[in-house]
């Protein structure tokens, strides 16, 4: 039985999730203009300004611990930077203002907005670099083993969801570098789904019955990774993860940042340790999950996603006008 509090706390909590939406939404319409101009740079510095701009308008301490990129290479959304106008809860926020920027810049699908927003302290201070994954929606939590291979994993998975492995729908970045998880697919008779940019699409859509995807797999970027992983939490999906550093330099940066032994397995639970987080998504070009931004005369249509954990574990479309 839910108590006022627990009322009192969710309400609040979806209350700031929706603030939160209107960054997203921000930075989706100021990239909007620069869709298949072959620029960008100026749609990421558009959409970056905007979400800037609105998260400084939230009553909160918040701190970008996934970003742009360092100080010294970010003007704007750089990791460190604290943002808010003071008062409220103090968060720690992972953004990407444009994730995609090249799909974008080419006019292509699945570029989107994100972020992902926990209590300050919980989230994984990933460098930018490769990171391995494993991603599942709930009714394979518990089921994956990071270490174990990729075959194993589509066993465990099948067996929870109810199915024959050779039902499975595998996602899979179209990468060399995944050609033998590619291959291990078909040599056990399951479907590949390939696609050429933002995983983060594709981790939440093992959590979504009706997208038809059952397992992502594959290496790609760590701060997505982490943006993915809480995405997933607030959805009751599981995830895991390692650091893949390529050299001695990327190896002491993940020294630095804390990670003290940079090539361990990480739970959900160790990416993200807080159950009071969310994650919102807006479309900037038509994508897997979400459609992209809209121009109707003066009218700026924008379609969003959003997914609160704690007790609520829920998510919702949103389709806005502007």
């Amino acid at each position: 039985m839910k108590t006022k509090a627990d009322v009192v706390n969710q309400d609040y909590v979806r209350a700031l999730a929706m603030d939160f939406l209107t960054v997203a939404q921000q930075a989706a319409i100021a990239s909007y203009p620069w869709v298949g101009k072959g620029n960008k740079n100026e749609a990421d510095g558009a959409g970056t300004e905007a979400m800037r701009n609105q998260l400084n308008l939230i009553d909160m301490k918040g701190l970008i611990v996934i970003g742009e990129g360092e100080m010294d290479e970010a003007p704007m959304l750089y990791i460190g930077e604290e943002l808010g106008t003071g008062n409220g809860p103090q968060l720690d926020i992972a953004v990407d203002p444009v994730e995609g920027t090249s799909l974008m810049a080419k006019g292509q699908d699945n570029s989107l907005a994100v972020i992902a927003v926990s209590k300050k302290g919980s989230l994984l201070h990933a460098p930018d670099m490769y990171m391995k994954k494993i991603a599942v929606g709930p009714k394979a939590k518990g089921c994956i083993d990071i270490n174990a291979p990729l075959t194993e994993n589509m066993k465990s998975v099948a067996k929870a969801l109810g199915k024959d492995v050779k039902e499975l729908t595998v996602m899979i970045q179209d990468r060399s570098r995944h050609n033998e998880l590619i291959k291990q697919v078909f040599e056990m008779g399951a479907r590949v789904k390939l696609f050429s940019d933002v995983d983060i699409t594709g981790a939440v859509a093992t959590a979504i019955d009706e997208m038809n995807v059952d397992i992502l797999v594959g290496t790609g970027g760590a701060p997505e990774g982490v943006i993915a992983a809480t995405a997933l939490k607030c959805l009751g999906g599981d995830f895991q993860a390692k650091l893949v550093p390529q050299n001695q330099e990327e190896f002491i940066r993940c020294i630095e940042m804390g990670l003290v032994d940079p090539e361990k397995a990480l739970t959900i639970d160790e990416i993200v340790q807080s159950d009071d987080c969310f994650f919102v998504a807006t479309g900037i070009t038509d994508g897997t999950l979400l459609k992209g931004v809209r121009k109707k005369e003066d009218v700026m249509i924008t379609h969003s996603f959003v997914a609160i954990g704690g007790k609520m574990n829920n998510f919702q479309f949103i389709e806005s006008r502007h």
